[in-house]
């Protein structure tokens, strides 16, 4: 067949950092996701303007995976963060803003493409040596023994995303469900291979927050299910109720065409005969003495009243999501064929009850013990449910990150302050034969440090919406935020009383310098010594492993799209 339309060739585009086509989107994005940032971050309406619904949110993943981007470096870009997001679900922000951050200073420098890399990988290798050594003084040690600093991280991740329209008692009992969700996945018996259970959201949307509750177990929507059938539920000699659980359809379906040919001889009913295989299914169950059958799809209603008028309680329409928590709190293994049924298939559980929430009527599974709960999670609407679900989902990797590498970092800009201090003292006593294993000039290595140190305190400045200046302090480099309604002043002390992470206050005689994000003449500073006090009430924290990774993956990014000479691009 012939083509309608003559093939076009591919767009070759030489220098593409150079063009004026690059900077402006770059630009823009870069405002839309600094916009973003922090507790008092904008919402974003996003719509795909051909229809569906519209998402109000602030955060990354959310933002990247609904936003259309067009040119193919920035497509890079996104497509970097949110792998970064897919592995660690938290500082998608950070990232992002630092990365482009760095793409927009880098770029601007008059230093080859190539010495820059050099540089900005060593002092990669310089701040992530710090944050990995005893003597960092932004990150804070995680007691799973006590839950202050737990709680503290976890209030972090909730106060970050003001679309959940969370209050302070709200946050703490939230904060409070989410760590005794998660550690009622953490197996009780210490083994070598000891795997973490499964928290399951349950959504109640129309509700008060302050209504969400956590129950061990898993809660399963039926609303068929009648308080009376639970009390006569069939129960083994030991007490505990045999569950059978199936991964296959259980509504006496017909064969699709599309899967070959069926010869029926005549008087023969194909309806009858799957029904009398189900019904021989449902007296193979009870002559095993199940008392709970759950079913990832749909159960015929014969075979329901069957096994009810044997007093086998029969969930259907369970879905695939429940799959694995369900095997894994009751030891059964999933049966997905109707001819083959054995008994080493079934699983325990410990009680079994019909719980009301709202106006949904749900079945609580009780295991015996194992280390999966459900969370029943209130909000007033859809909008602020659907953040606050993925703000929950969020927390709760953290916390397992966390676990297993129990560190946090400051937050509130301190970390991103500091660092730069720090990177600023190391780059002024760097040898001479640093230079010349970097091959390149002292005067190059300080201009990329300085631009880089900048970007940093950029992400900080970021956390600013509402025009107030923002300083660092020349002892500990932490970040210290002015309220908007004072004129600036030299007497910065009188302004401020803590820091941005709130490990700092305003008592001793500190010494300021205002942040300025932009060029301008290079920063001397001192190393940036450790807070004397180490835990406070509140304090802001990041996660370890996602912000070190973030703070790697922007980096990487930005290296890789300055290193780019020509994009070639299929226009059809």
């Amino acid at each position: 067949m012939s083509r309608l339309e003559a093939k076009k060739p591919p767009l070759f585009i030489s220098e593409p950092l150079t063009k004026e086509t690059f900077s402006q989107p770059l630009s823009l994005l870069s405002g839309v996701l600094r916009s973003c940032y922090g507790p008092a971050g904008r919402l974003k309406q996003l719509h795909n303007g051909v229809g569906g619904c519209v998402c109000t949110t602030s955060q990354s993943s959310a933002i990247l995976s609904r936003l259309s981007v067009s040119h193919p470096v920035l497509r890079v870009l996104t497509a970097s963060v949110q792998n970064h997001v897919s592995r660690f679900s938290d500082c998608g922000l950070f990232t992002a803003v630092l990365c482009c951050s760095l793409i927009e200073k880098f770029n601007s420098l008059n230093v080859a493409p190539c010495t820059v890399i050099k540089i900005s990988k060593h002092l990669l290798s310089l701040c992530m040596d710090y944050l990995k050594s005893e003597a960092c003084g932004c990150r804070v040690s995680m007691d799973f023994s006590s839950v202050k600093t737990l709680l503290c991280l976890v209030r972090s991740i909730l106060t970050s995303k003001p679309a959940c329209m969370l209050n302070k008692p709200e946050v703490d009992h939230l904060a409070t469900l989410i760590l005794k969700a998660f550690m009622l996945t953490v197996p009780s018996h210490a083994e070598a291979n000891a795997v973490l259970g499964k928290c399951l959201i349950v959504p109640v949307k129309g509700r008060r927050v302050v209504d969400s509750t956590v129950l061990p177990g898993l809660l399963i929507e039926a609303p068929e299910i009648q308080l009376v059938e639970t009390l006569t539920v069939k129960r083994t000699c030991s007490k505990l109720i045999k569950v059978a659980v199936f991964c296959v359809s259980m509504a006496g379906d017909l064969p699709s065409h599309e899967e070959g040919t069926i010869t029926v001889h005549h008087g023969i009913s194909l309806e009858m005969a799957e029904l009398n295989q189900l019904l021989n299914v449902g007296k193979q169950l009870v002559d095993d003495e199940v008392g709970l059958v759950v079913c990832q799809k749909v159960i015929h209603p014969s075979l329901k009243q069957y096994l009810r008028d044997n007093h086998v309680i029969a969930v259907d329409r369970a879905g695939l999501s429940l799959m694995e928590p369900l095997s894994q709190m009751t030891g059964s293994n999933p049966i997905a064929s109707l001819h083959l049924l054995s008994p080493s298939c079934y699983g325990i559980l410990k009680d079994f009850r019909v719980e009301s929430f709202a106006s949904k009527r749900f079945v609580h599974l009780i295991p015996s013990d194992a280390a999966v709960c459900s969370l029943i999670l209130c909000n007033r609407n859809e909008t602020a449910w659907d953040e606050l679900k993925r703000v929950c989902e969020t927390a709760e990797h953290v916390l397992q990150l966390t676990m297993k590498e129990p560190l946090a970092l400051l937050g509130g800009g301190c970390t991103e302050t500091h660092l730069a201090a720090y990177i600023r003292h190391k780059s002024c006593s760097l040898s001479t034969s640093s230079y010349k294993d970097l091959d390149c000039s002292r005067t190059q290595y300080q201009l990329v440090a300085d631009v880089f140190c900048r970007s940093l305190e950029s992400v900080a400045c970021s956390l600013n919406h509402h025009g107030g200046e923002i300083l660092t302090d020349m002892v500990y480099g932490h970040c210290w935020f002015v309220p908007s309604e004072f004129p600036p002043v030299s007497n910065w002390s009188d302004l401020v009383s803590k820091c941005g992470c709130g490990i700092n206050s305003n008592t001793e005689n500190l010494s300021w310098r205002l942040l300025q994000c932009q060029f301008g003449s290079p920063v001397t500073q001192g190393c940036p010594k450790e807070p004397s006090v180490r835990v406070a009430d509140f304090l802001t924290l990041d996660c370890f492993a996602a912000k070190c990774s973030g703070l790697q993956v922007a980096l990487e990014t930005a290296n890789l799209i300055l290193d780019l000479s020509c994009v070639i691009e299929d226009q059809n």
